[in-house]
């Protein structure tokens, strides 16, 4: 009897362990499932981007692989004029006879920045017109110059130059850009550009001579200070605490060239910007000007140099009336547009805001974005190759040589357009194009060109252009309009 309340107490104890393990394994099994599921619900919910993660969990949000690219963050403040500082290089000699340059560009209580002179200014620039940028006096360098003895003293003033304007200029600047007293800048152009570029990064912005002898004797892969040296904030900032050793390091450089190896200290490397022109050219400029490429304006140097580029007019007139121009539109400004008139054999080629070309035959678009070499190279030299760009030499063949129209006039019309007015500047005195069927062109005096009042910041492809009408009168009328796909210029 014993026995078997000993055989029967055993049997509850294995059937109480059992028991106990079934519900331990159930409990087990439910937690494993419940685990999975939330698992499944936490991955799905938490990236995606319709659901909103907050409170404590929006830090739990599971992140991309570190493979996998990640779109930057749109800037919350679109870059605009107050988001670029000038530091403009003159003298208080020069900028007697070149402030009308900047004056014709620098919009007064809107562009940051200033001109850097050399001593205090006086005579006719007393009072400081308000229409200039503000000015400062360059530091003294006299004892650093003393110790490292460069080749020339302009060209540490010069670097120093970046170190004295980003210390004036802190609050909202993502660009700072050098330049000369005699270098005109197109700020809508610049916005449009640099937005494209992220100014956090370390950019160094800019481009080479147009003039071959000019990059020779200098380097190929600096940026040019009169066509405008580029830094992006983050980068001048590393620049400017590494001043003192750049200046010592590279004392006997040019003050390019001594910018570029300090930047190439740091590793920034050259972005060239075909818009930014250095232009060590001389002469009759408007052969390139007419044959502009197809990227955006962005600086125009050496005005001094240069012939006025529009005819009848001081290099101060010229400055002024291109920026009629350059105020209403400049992401057209010089772009070419070029279309025929198949009645008479005639090519227009537009360069807006500036000049008009009518030949008397048929011209392939790829020979026409070549400028006719109306200008000289900065030296003496006259051993090609000269010029960074190919050129075609001006032709007394009448079947080659444009009939030339300058910018007049521009007006805004009601229905969203812009006319700009191109009259003849001077009469070409060549007999007529025979090969095309001797339509003469001299009697076309005034050109309109109708465009859309819609800016075009993205230069993907040239406008197209149809000429409207030509007029016994001597009125031509041109429309600029989009090209259609597949279209063909010829």
């Amino acid at each position: 009897m014993a026995s078997n309340n000993v055989n029967v107490a055993e049997l509850k104890e294995k059937m109480n362990f059992w028991s106990d393990n079934f519900i331990i394994r159930d409990v087990c099994r439910l937690v494993v499932v419940s685990g999975l599921v939330f698992f499944v619900i936490f991955v799905v919910f938490f990236n995606d981007p319709s659901c909103s993660a907050s409170g404590i969990f929006s830090n739990l949000k599971i992140s991309p692989s570190s493979t996998q690219p990640v779109a930057s963050s749109p800037d919350v403040y679109p870059l605009n004029v107050s988001h670029l500082a000038f530091g403009l290089q003159g003298s208080e000699k020069t900028y007697h006879f070149r402030k009308a340059y900047l004056e014709a560009w620098w919009r007064p209580n809107k562009t940051r920045g200033y001109v850097y002179l050399d001593t205090a200014p006086t005579g006719d620039l007393l009072p400081w017109s308000p229409n200039s940028p503000q000015y400062r006096i360059n530091d003294d360098l006299s004892k650093l110059l003393q110790e490292i003895r460069p080749r020339s003293a302009l060209m540490p003033r010069m670097v120093h130059g970046i170190l004295e304007l980003f210390r004036e200029e802190h609050e909202g600047i993502k660009w700072i850009i050098m330049g000369d007293d005699d270098t005109m800048f197109f700020v809508d152009n610049l916005i449009d550009v640099l937005s494209k570029y992220d100014h956090t990064k370390y950019y160094y912005i800019g481009y080479p001579s147009e003039f071959v002898l000019s990059n020779f004797w200098f380097n190929f892969n600096q940026a040019f200070g009169g066509g405008g040296i580029i830094l992006s904030y983050p980068l001048a900032k590393a620049l400017v605490r590494d001043m003192e050793r750049c200046l010592r390091t590279y004392s006997n450089l040019s003050a390019d060239l001594m910018t570029m190896a300090c930047l190439a200290d740091i590793g920034a490397n050259l972005t060239p910007l075909k818009g930014v022109h250095q232009n060590d050219l001389r002469g009759d400029y408007s052969g390139f000007l007419s044959s502009h490429p197809k990227d955006l304006v962005l600086s125009i140097h050496h005005w001094d140099v240069l012939d006025p580029i529009f005819p009848k007019m001081d290099r101060f007139q010229a400055a002024q009336h291109l920026m009629k121009a350059g105020n209403v539109d400049q992401s057209r400004l010089f772009q070419q547009t070029i279309c025929h008139h198949r009645e008479t054999s005639w090519t227009f080629s537009i360069s807006w805001g500036y000049s008009a070309h009518v030949y008397e035959k048929v011209m392939a678009r790829s020979w026409l974005m070549t400028p006719i070499e109306t200008f000289r190279g900065w030296g003496d030299s006259n051993s090609p190759p000269l010029f960074m760009f190919n050129t075609r030499r001006p032709f007394g063949d009448p079947c080659e040589a444009p009939h030339v129209f300058f910018f007049e006039s521009i007006e805004k019309t009601s229905t969203n357009e812009i006319i700009t007015i191109y009259a003849r500047s001077a009469p070409r005195n060549l007999l007529p194009c025979a090969a095309s069927g001797n339509h003469s062109a001299e009697f076309v005096s005034k050109i309109r060109v109708f465009s859309s009042a819609t800016r075009r910041p993205e230069v993907h492809r040239a406008e197209c252009c149809d000429v409207v009408s030509v007029k016994s009168s001597g009125k031509a009328e041109v429309k600029l309009r989009e090209c259609k796909i597949d279209e063909i210029i010829a």
